[in-house]
């Protein structure tokens, strides 16, 4: 009887696994609708981005397609009066010469031009999101933009925030003499005014876009390591941290295994702010000479050309530049949160 009781529990009953943080995060990020279109929306970025550092979208940005100025497609061609263009006279008793003392030679220029095979570029008057002062697409170079832009604030937020970490991890865990000398360098970094120190990382650094984005990480750090070093103090007194240590785990297992996964969500937002705040540092820095080079383009250099552009009317850089760079912003900082809420330790409970 026993034995048949035995069997029958071995059978029927499962032996039942607690759900991983990883597993438990995804499971709550899928249900976060919001979340989930900012990661399409982020994620449709990335697809452009890496479309065009292949070149199969915005490979021709830098040529002029259009005449000067041209309106975006949906305000239609521009009126000659608008671009200047002066109304001839026609008629058989007009003196062109009166109007330019050129006209006579006309004739003559055009049969000699005549003799030469040239092919005449016809430009567009109008593009899809309109021209620059030069007839380059704003599209393309929006898109171009785009993949720049986005590059060097996410590829400095994540340097940043990997040293940040590292840094914070190692301050708040171990503390001591270790503390203390990472203290002082922190100390260092904040004695000097940001924007110094930017241009003195700046003059160090050849201009490129890798060169900002380093600049930007090397002095960016500082915010998120002291983030890191409260939480890496706080929770290293924790019972399950204790736990975890009396069981034998060695302190790397502690510091990543278990803490880490416990503030990931104060890392991700901390990141989100970075990577916004670097976009807009990359503007400021275009805009003053110290961002990439003229042969490239970002936000901000398109930024920085439809200052001159917006007071002649022309605003459709300016409102490309900015349509894309908020729609991103935008998007990434809601993925931010979303990512933040469904590894939020403390809405574990709630499920």
């Amino acid at each position: 009887m026993n034995t048949a009781v035995a069997n029958t529990l071995a059978a029927g009953t499962a032996v039942e696994r607690s759900e991983g943080v990883w597993a438990a995060a995804w499971r709550r990020f899928k249900s976060d609708r919001v979340g989930m279109a900012s990661a399409l929306v982020v994620l449709a970025f990335l697809v452009l981005i890496i479309l065009s550092a292949s070149g199969l979208v915005a490979k021709h940005w830098q040529q002029e397609v259009g005449v000067a100025n041209a309106p975006p497609t949906f305000l239609g061609p521009r009126p000659p009066e608008a671009i200047g263009a002066i109304e001839v006279p026609k008629g058989p008793n007009v003196d062109l010469s009166a109007i330019d003392p050129l006209a006579p030679k006309y004739k003559e220029w055009e049969e000699r031009a005549a003799q030469f095979k040239t092919t005449e570029t016809v430009k567009a008057e109008t593009l899809p999101l309109g021209g620059d002062r030069l007839g380059r697409d704003v599209l393309d170079k929006a898109i171009k933009g785009t993949e720049i832009s986005v590059f060097v604030g996410i590829f400095a937020a994540v340097i940043a925030t990997v040293i940040g970490t590292l840094l914070g991890a190692f301050a708040g865990f171990f503390g001591g003499k270790i503390g203390d000398f990472i203290e002082w360098v922190y100390n260092v970094f904040e004695a000097i005014p940001g924007i110094l120190l930017i241009f003195a990382f700046a003059a160090i650094f050849p201009r490129g876009i890798v060169a900002v984005a380093l600049i930007l990480a090397f002095t960016g750090w500082t915010g998120l390591y002291r983030q890191v070093r409260a939480e890496f103090m706080k929770h290293g007194g924790r019972e399950y941290v204790r736990s975890a240590e009396a069981i034998g785990a060695s302190p790397w297992s502690r510091m990543f295994k278990h803490i880490l996964p416990n503030i990931s969500h104060v890392i991700l937002v901390r990141m989100s702010l970075l990577v916004v705040g670097f976009i807009k540092s990359e503007v400021i820095l275009s805009y003053l000479g110290l961002g990439v080079g003229v042969e490239d383009v970002s936000w901000g250099t398109m930024l920085a050309e439809a200052q001159s552009e917006l007071i002649l009317g022309y605003w459709w850089q300016l409102g490309a530049a900015t349509l894309f760079m908020a729609v991103f912003v935008t998007a990434f900082s809601l993925l931010a949160d979303a990512v933040r809420d469904a590894l939020d330790p403390k809405l574990r409970g709630l499920d």
